[in-house]
């Protein structure tokens, strides 16, 4: 089973993806260790109901980046996991974290990369009149959300969209993608594959809420 590390900052929606797909051995993965950066996180919260071991590590506790990111590291080795998946994890992480889980570190991003990359992606996509929407899976490097996408799931944009339509849509593709995308790694794994050379998979949702390629 590959273990997974996940790190949020606050409801936990991807998380719970994460732990509802983690029923089903036939995943692949388990999830065997939930590390936050705000106590308060109700995502904490919903991995207890689960069963995990959670750790809190505050950046606001630490003299600099590289001490806070040393703690993170630390913890996480400690849970033995072969990827670290960041769902909803509001710090940028330091060059010497990146590159300590180089090729074992993911991110879910809300908006079709390489538009909208950081912050308020689907007020942007509304600003731009962008046709389409939707989210990225991919491998993190020290640029900010500019590592190798491994997938993305789309919808077109309607007329009447607003930010919380595109929020909800684009929720519904995350939470169906990312679990998607971590079994093809474990399934990599398995057969002795090298997971970052995945080929990029683009999908819609289909009209009977399923993935599709697209």
């Amino acid at each position: 089973m590959l273990r997974l590390a996940v790190l949020i900052s606050g409801q936990g929606s991807n998380l719970q993806a994460l732990i509802d797909a983690s029923q089903d051995s036939a995943w692949g993965a388990c999830i065997v260790g939930v590390l936050s950066n705000r106590a308060q996180a109700f995502g904490l919260e919903r991995a207890r109901q689960a069963g995990l071991a959670t750790a809190v590590i505050a950046a606001r506790d630490y003299a600099d980046r590289d001490a806070y990111d040393r703690q993170l590291i630390a913890q996480i080795d400690a849970w033995q996991v072969d990827l670290v998946v960041l769902a909803g994890f509001m710090r940028i992480l330091g060059q010497d974290f990146v590159a300590h889980y180089a090729g074992r570190l993911l991110n879910i991003h809300p908006s079709l990369l390489p538009r909208h990359k950081g912050l308020d992606t689907h007020a942007r996509a509304l600003a731009a009149n962008d046709r389409q929407h939707g989210c990225s899976v991919h491998w993190v490097t020290a640029e900010l959300d500019a590592g190798p996408l491994i997938a993305q799931a789309v919808f077109e944009v309607q007329a009447d969209d607003d930010v919380d339509t595109l929020t909800a849509k684009v929720h519904h593709l995350e939470h169906r993608l990312y679990p998607w995308v971590i079994q093809q790694i474990a399934t990599a794994r398995r057969r002795q594959e090298n997971p970052y050379a995945l080929p990029f998979h683009r999908y819609r949702l289909s009209a009977d809420g399923h993935l599709e390629p697209g």
